[in-house]
């Protein structure tokens, strides 16, 4: 078996390949409009009213004076006003740190906002992320993408100043500047969000940060942590199905050897084309358990596909089900084909062809893992449903040079925004961060589970995916979910009264 060679690139969520090939594979939230709207939020978005569209015109560069820093682009922002009590009243503004990729995929995973905005009386603003969607410099994508000496605009820092500079201006354009400023992100965007919180705490007076594994870099969370909870998923809802899909790698490159082999996975799986490779159909196997892991919300959903509620427990179901026999490539099929074909709409599948989504973020996600986010996902231990492996930093680093002609800076972010002892250096100076974390989402594993102090709380789901507290409610809901809003209200509440009391 070969060692397996992980590249991170977030969207919603991180990359990964089995050693040829590097499928995209973010950790942020890139989905098509839930079937859960509340009934005012639906409206609003049948009528094409949930937000307005603006732009600000935004600085290249934050941090130095050269002639090129100066240089400018269009950055847009989504505005929502309708709930808004206004500048007199000093009523909050809700802003959501846009994570990579277009903002509009963002507004549609963020349901809660909507949700919570009326009792609030909150103006709703979503931030698009420099370099994704609308908000690219240098005149348009093809120049934005040319080469390092554009893309070294692209950094977390940098993201984060935009944000306090779109900000502060808007709240002196609204005559807003009483108005408390709260911030939201979830995955990557809940990362910008709580070091957003940390490095502008004149901005914003408290953050959730919902899904941020702000603790997973080197040397701080195991990088067998990820798969190990993936695994952890699946064993937990049957132990056949675990050791079907952990014995399936090497079935499946043994069939591949096979003389008529190649044919007999593309039979089994449904491909569309001919000369497939085991690594290609390794790859999107494990892209269907880890996004399945990741989404294992208890409602219906539209991730990156549209998936029944307990996706992990519905391929366990399929894997499960004596009419497959002990034929293991029928099983693996009925699995995968809850991820990639609810619908039932596919008649047959590429491997090689990445979710649509996600081949729209390209070069910009593989430059920020390239450079400062070097998460360490890509081990395996002998345990886990996925091949034995060792996370090689040497591999991504040379993937890095080979692209960008770049050296990554492992310790950059540990550095910038600190992460080592954060118990102990956030109680110092930190205050006012929720970190909600869902025991069943695999990035869980390098997010805050524990409270720091009275006022940067960890609120931990047992059940819980991937930033599921941020999506629309729906009727369908657990108690459980609706206790975690419930809380997280009260927090935000309790932020805002503290504030209009100073």
């Amino acid at each position: 078996m070969k060692t397996r060679i992980i590249l991170l690139f977030f969207f919603f969520y991180f990359a990964f390949s089995f050693a040829k090939t590097t499928p995209t594979f973010p950790f942020s939230t890139i989905i098509n409009r839930p079937n859960g709207l509340s009934a005012s939020s639906a409206k609003a978005a049948d009528n094409h009213k949930l937000y307005d569209t603006k732009y600000f015109t935004q600085i290249l560069d934050h941090f130095t004076f050269t002639p090129q820093s100066y240089h400018t682009f269009q950055q847009r922002y989504l505005i929502n006003d309708r709930y808004w009590g206004g500048a007199k009243n000093m009523a909050p503004i809700f802003v959501y740190m846009g994570n990579e990729g277009d903002i509009e995929w963002f507004t549609q995973n963020t349901g809660f906002m909507f949700d919570i905005a009326p009792h609030f009386n909150a103006l709703l603003v979503f931030i698009e992320h420099r370099f994704y969607g609308k908000s690219v410099p240098f005149g348009g994508e093809k120049e934005a993408k040319s080469s390092s000496k554009t893309l070294g605009y692209l950094s977390s820092t940098q993201v984060l100043a935009d944000y306090a500079t779109l900000i502060i201006d808007l709240k002196k354009n609204l005559t807003a500047t009483d108005s408390p400023v709260v911030v939201f992100g979830g995955s990557y965007g809940g990362m910008l969000a709580a070091w957003f919180r940390l490095k502008y705490p004149h901005v914003t007076i408290g953050a959730l940060a919902s899904s941020a594994p702000i603790l997973y870099f080197e040397n701080i969370t195991s990088p067998y942590a990820f798969s190990d909870v993936i695994t952890q998923d699946f064993r937990s809802e049957s132990e056949n199905c675990y050791k079907v899909i952990k014995s399936s790698w090497q079935f499946i490159e043994d069939t591949a050897k096979q003389a008529g082999g190649p044919e007999i996975l593309e039979k089994s799986f449904r491909i569309c084309k001919n000369n497939i490779s085991a690594d290609s159909l390794e790859n999107w196997l494990y892209t269907a358990y880890a996004y399945t892991a990741m989404t294992d919300y208890p409602t219906a959903a539209n991730f990156l596909n549209p998936l029944p509620p307990y996706p992990v427990k519905q391929m366990c179901k399929a894997i499960d089900d004596p009419r497959h026999g002990s034929d293991i490539l029928e099983k693996l099929y009925a699995a995968v084909n809850i991820f990639y074909n609810y619908t039932g709409e596919v008649n047959c599948f590429d491997p090689e062809k990445p979710l649509e989504v996600l081949s729209r973020i390209g070069v910009q996600w593989r430059w920020q893992t390239c450079t400062e986010i070097i998460i360490p996902v890509g081990a395996s231990s002998k345990d886990s449903i996925f091949p034995a492996s060792e996370w090689n930093y040497s591999e991504n680093a040379k993937f890095c040079k080979n692209a960008f002609n770049i050296e990554p800076r492992p310790n950059w972010i540990t550095t910038e925004f600190g992460a080592h002892n954060i118990k102990r250096v956030l109680k110092r100076f930190g205050s006012n961060i929720i970190f909600f974390n869902g025991l069943r989402d695999p990035w869980s594993s390098g997010g805050v589970l524990e409270n720091i102090s009275k006022s940067i709380v960890a609120i931990v789901a047992k059940e819980g995916a991937h930033h599921v507290d941020l999506r629309f409610s729906t009727k369908e809901d657990p108690k459980w979910l609706k206790d975690v809003r419930r809380k997280e209200v009260k927090i935000i509440h309790k932020w805002i009264s503290q504030y209009y009391h100073k």
